[in-house]
């Protein structure tokens, strides 16, 4: 396979760092696709460097553009990456069936994510019956730890230094984005969430939407994946917040009972 030639002024490590940033990027958006517009904005990199670095992953299969709408997708190469890279058990196939269940008895929009890193990244995503959909993420989205109610879940779960730790590494980062979400309050959603046993939040990017979401743990208990419920907030308020964590509950425990005895958590950096 070829390569995408680093012009002298960009090094290695950068042009390495914007073509994954264009990529993660892409799988966000790859259900509608992304126009060169939308990549510059997400991304923050110019429109010169997009639209080169675009043109080399092209020519390499890993994105591709459609002729009408000239949006770009993840290309059929980065699929034969995938299944090569993919672990011997599939968290999301593993996760399915319940992912399934729980939207039909909730009848809302349903999220299975996983923990990467300092990140949680949403696998699979199952729609319920409810007219009014919640789409708060895609899978393929990626955000840090501190940020929604599934991440939230996983979060809680950790121990203090783990906590102190994925803070020191993301929190000025988030704050930039999400001015609400300061220390003090995430350390009373940690604290909130350990009590109860599961995470309540409103939706920090929709306005009017709130999701609930437990941890799910691994053979040796630590935290693994979260499923979350996300609906308006009207509808998921009051009694019905318990009527969907004891639905979320049970599809945990059936997933943990699935599990195998080695980890499926990647190795935290």
């Amino acid at each position: 396979m070829g390569k995408v030639e680093a012009t002298p002024h960009v090094p290695g490590t950068q042009l390495i760092a914007r073509i994954a940033s264009l990529l993660r990027v892409l799988a966000i958006r790859n259900r509608t696709g992304a126009r060169l517009i939308e990549l510059c904005r997400d991304t923050g990199l110019e429109r010169s460097t997009v639209h080169r670095v675009l043109q080399g992953l092209v020519a390499e299969g890993l994105v591709m553009q459609e002729h009408k709408s000239k949006r770009y997708r993840l290309g059929n190469s980065i699929y034969e990456l995938g299944l090569a890279a993919a672990p011997r058990t599939q968290l999301r196939d593993l996760c399915q069936p319940m992912l399934t269940a729980v939207a039909e008895q909730t009848g809302d929009t349903v999220f299975l994510s996983e923990r990467v890193g300092f990140d949680g990244v949403c696998l699979d995503r199952k729609d319920g019956s409810y007219p009014i959909k919640a789409f708060v993420l895609e899978p393929g989205r990626r955000r840090p730890l501190l940020v929604g109610c599934g991440n939230l879940a996983m979060l809680s779960a950790m121990d203090d230094d783990e906590v102190a730790r994925i803070c020191r590494a993301t929190l000025s980062q988030v704050a930039e984005r999400y001015a609400r979400l300061t220390p003090e309050v995430l350390q009373e959603r940690i604290a909130t969430t350990r009590k109860n046993g599961f995470a309540y939040t409103e939706v920090l990017e929709t306005s009017g939407v709130s999701s609930v979401a437990v941890c799910i743990r691994d053979p040796a208990g630590r935290p693994l994946a979260a499923m979350s419920v996300s609906s308006i907030t009207p509808r998921l308020s009051g009694p019905r917040v318990a009527e969907c964590v004891e639905s979320l509950r049970e599809a945990v425990r059936e997933i943990e009972l699935r599990l195998p005895l080695t980890s499926l958590a990647p190795t935290p950096p």
